[in-house]
């Protein structure tokens, strides 16, 4: 079986497979809180994504579960041991600037335009039929394989960690969510919450912070920020050197005045959180121009935190929480949430930390503690889902390391990801795919794509490891 031809078998269902991928993808599954219930915990668009995925399982003769609407699988082969692969429906907010409706699943120049084309939706359909072809061909497996279905990968994962409070752990596989050829490791991710003391603050005569806002997610760069100020002084040097601020650091902003009140906005480019440096934090220039202005004492403290010891500091260095190690880099730092306002006395700061897998999470909260009192701050949340790594020489490696070589002539390197995906929530898990060597990564980003030759080699790789790890 070892010659047998996968990419064959893939080409012979071409065309059912875009025609489900497309239809699968103008599913709208970004959580929506406001609609979540008992039967949709993450709203109404995910629950959908989920039953049209256990309705197709089970038409084609899957036995198929749903775990009480916050997961589901997909199961083939039979065997005590169990073989998963993690995948998710759910999808980030599609944001502005996409040439076609990002839910539309156009076809452009060989490719399939929508959010989650590449996250995760394309490469679960892609699994999803290497899991169909393994059964159409009648297979013989000693193994049973479950693909497991996420449904709130995107946000805090309660979709797997109630799947595992129910259901068996895999004893490998992989998540076909990130980069080929495989990610045997990931770095530890911290969510943080630091939030600034309001008490026993005088009223002053300088300019006041009313409001300040930016970004919507711990794991992106926010691509705007806006505050509004109370203008005591001279409002039009305000005006002059924040028009000055943005145009020596070429970035797009602008005011508006309303008798005393002074509205300022900026943009910035989002980017995935685990590369602050291929965005710009609009949250950053913001607080870094009114850290240059004369404010009352609690906006002082907060914007002079964010310049001082957070802006344009991905590695943590003002912080002194700079770690290296050899298996995963560099630890990276960014601050996604900025919330201030004056009336509401709120002043919080939301910050997305990925670790080194070697790195001592707690050593760098004691410290991130130390810096934050400085400037008045506590920080009352510190929640850290651990760093993952396989070793080299697990049979889940060599195993994928082959079925790579054997379909696409190359070696099949070892990565490792500041991102985290579902292979860490298996105890021996890798990501494995589906974005090749050389392509953009165009996850999170207006017009995401995936390319049709892609999805169709990413597919045959698919149903050989799954026969491999199966068989």
């Amino acid at each position: 079986m070892g010659n047998f031809n996968w990419l064959e078998e893939v080409e012979k269902r071409k065309d059912s497979l875009i025609k489900d991928t497309q239809e699968f993808l103008q599913i709208n599954s970004v959580l929506n809180e406001e609609e979540a219930s008992t039967k949709a915990p993450f709203g109404k668009g995910i629950e959908e994504a989920l039953q049209y995925l256990l309705h197709k399982g089970e038409a084609d003769g899957f036995a198929t579960k749903n775990v009480d609407h916050y997961a589901g699988h997909i199961e083939h082969g039979q065997g005590e041991e169990l073989v998963g692969i993690l995948c998710h429906v759910d999808v980030v907010p599609e944001g502005d600037g996409w040439t076609d409706e990002p839910f539309s699943a156009s076809i452009r120049d060989g490719k399939i335009f929508a959010r989650g084309a590449m996250d995760d939706k394309g490469p679960t359909m892609a699994a999803y039929y290497a899991l169909k072809i393994v059964k159409e061909l009648d297979l013989p497996l000693s193994k049973r394989v479950r693909i497991i279905i996420g449904t709130d990968e995107e946000s805090s994962w309660q979709c797997v960690d109630h799947y595992f409070k129910h259901e068996e752990m895999p004893t490998m596989g992989f998540a076909p969510d990130a980069d080929f050829p495989i990610i045997y490791a990931e770095k530890g991710i911290g969510d943080i919450q630091l939030r600034l003391d309001f008490n026993g603050e005088t009223a002053t005569g300088q300019n006041s912070l009313l409001t300040f806002d930016s970004g919507r997610r711990l794991n992106m760069v926010p691509d705007h920020a806006k505050a509004s100020l109370e203008v005591t002084e001279d409002m039009d040097a305000i005006t002059h050197a924040f028009n000055e601020y943005i145009s020596e650091k070429g970035i797009e902003g602008g005011y508006t005045k309303e008798g005393n009140a002074l509205f300022l906005n900026i943009k910035g480019v989002s980017a995935h959180a685990m590369e602050p440096d291929n965005g710009t934090n609009a949250g950053y220039h913001l607080a870094n121009f009114l850290h240059s202005v004369e404010l009352d004492a609690r906006g002082a403290s907060y914007v002079s935190f964010i310049s001082e010891k957070l802006a344009f500091d991905s590695r943590g260095k003002k912080l002194n929480i700079n770690f290296h190690d050899e298996i995963t880099d560099d630890l990276t730092i960014n601050t996604g949430v900025f919330r201030y306002d004056r009336e509401t006395a709120v002043g919080a700061l939301g910050v997305n930390i990925r670790f080194p897998v070697t790195c001592d999470t707690k050593e760098v909260e004691v410290q991130l503690r130390k810096e934050a009192e400085a400037y008045g701050f506590d920080v009352n949340k510190f929640n850290v889902s651990p760093a993952h790594h396989v070793p080299q020489d697990h049979e889940l490696i060599q195993t994928l390391q082959k079925v790579y070589k054997e379909q696409t002539g190359e070696k099949a390197e070892l990565l490792s990801i500041g991102g985290g995906t579902y292979a860490r929530s298996l105890e021996a898990g890798v990501a494995f795919g589906p974005l090749f060597p050389g392509r953009e990564d165009v996850a999170h980003q207006k017009d995401e794509h995936i390319f049709i030759e892609d999805l169709i080699k990413a597919t045959a790789i698919y149903a050989q490891a799954i026969y491999e790890l199966a068989k």
